[in-house]
């Protein structure tokens, strides 16, 4: 009985130390990785006066988030008008650069400068299509001290002159509610100071336009309603086309989102242009305005035209520009503004 108690003890003393050893060692606690926080020096551009230093400023800080810190002991000085970059020549710093991924050390230097008052990019757009369309209005209905007192509150008798406000304040109406519906608008502000100079240009040649058009003397085109309707015909038609690249654009773009995206068209016809061109927007924008110059055969419409035309094809190289240096597999057979051509 003894030796049959010793076997059992043994062979049950073997099974635990089995178990025992077969149970997993627990593994040591992971130990915190030790962050590098990084100290950031605003500096003056102009002045290089040392404005604020940040000591311990996490690495995964963005710009913004610079910016936001360097509000609190400078408040006047909101993100959107303060400009920061690493060298005095180089290229202001976008707001979701990441700290830790600029060419800085631990210790970074900014330079800082003042871009002033700033409104947002949608009240802009809003008083550049507000102030044309009240003013061609004041012309249109022959409003007192626009042309002599007898044409006061009179109406043309002339129905392209009505034709033509139509199209005119369909424009403006149109614009202001792709600003307040559809456009989503990457740069978040502009300069106070651009506004004066935005508008005087819209709102001039608007009433440049409209003195002409709206004249008691004006006379209709030379080949007459064959002309007007062909007009006609192509302002609506790139107007339609300016709508639907408005919002394939829209739909490229998530809220909120500021990643690019290279366009393509979409099953509406009027997006095919993106096959030829980069910015067809500003095609069918320039399409339209010549629409409006062959119905109405007036010289402020034509000079207002060409001088359109001259900017947009600025902007369209642009970003024909940027689409081509940001996405290798961009389509080479675009053009910026016309298709083969420019």
């Amino acid at each position: 009985m003894d030796v049959l108690a010793l076997e059992a003890k043994s062979v049950n003393g073997a099974e635990s130390e089995k178990k025992s050893s077969s149970r997993p060692k627990p593994k040591p606690p992971k130990k915190a990785k030790r962050i590098v926080y990084f100290e950031v020096e605003i500096v003056d551009l102009k002045t290089k006066e040392k404005l604020l230093l940040l000591d311990k400023v996490e690495p995964t800080a963005t710009v913004l988030d610079i910016k936001a810190l360097f509000q609190k002991s400078y408040p006047k000085w909101y993100p959107a008008r303060q400009s920061l970059r690493l060298d005095p020549k180089a290229k202001c710093l976008k707001d979701e650069d990441v700290l830790q991924t600029l060419p800085v050390g631990t210790t970074a230097s900014f330079y800082f400068r003042d871009l002033g008052p700033q409104l947002t990019w949608g009240t802009v757009f809003l008083a550049e299509c507000v102030g044309p369309l009240i003013i061609y209005l004041m012309f249109y209905f022959h409003l007192p001290f626009i042309y002599s007192p007898k044409y006061d509150f009179t109406s043309s008798k002339h129905w392209v002159v009505h034709l033509a406000c139509i199209c005119h304040c369909f424009h403006y109406i149109k614009r202001i509610l792709e600003t307040l519906f559809v456009h989503r608008i990457s740069h978040g502000t502009m300069p106070l100071k651009n506004i004066f100079k935005n508008c005087g240009y819209y709102w001039c040649t608007a009433a440049w336009m409209a003195y002409y058009i709206n004249h008691p003397l004006y006379t209709t085109p030379y080949y007459g309603q064959m002309q007007v309707n062909t007009g006609l015909y192509v302002f609506l038609f790139c107007q339609v086309g300016n709508f639907s690249i408005h919002v394939a654009l829209r739909n490229l773009k998530p809220p909120g989102s500021k990643t690019k995206k290279i366009p393509y068209p979409t099953k509406n016809p009027f997006t095919w242009m993106f096959w030829l061109v980069s910015c067809p927007n500003y095609t069918y924008e320039v399409g339209s305005w010549i629409g409006f110059t062959v119905m109405t055969q007036c010289v402020p419409v034509a000079f207002f035209t060409l001088v359109a035309f001259i900017q947009m094809t600025v902007w369209a190289k642009g970003k024909h520009g940027s689409y081509s240096k940001e996405f290798r597999d961009y389509p080479t057979l675009r053009s910026s503004i016309l298709p083969f051509i420019l």
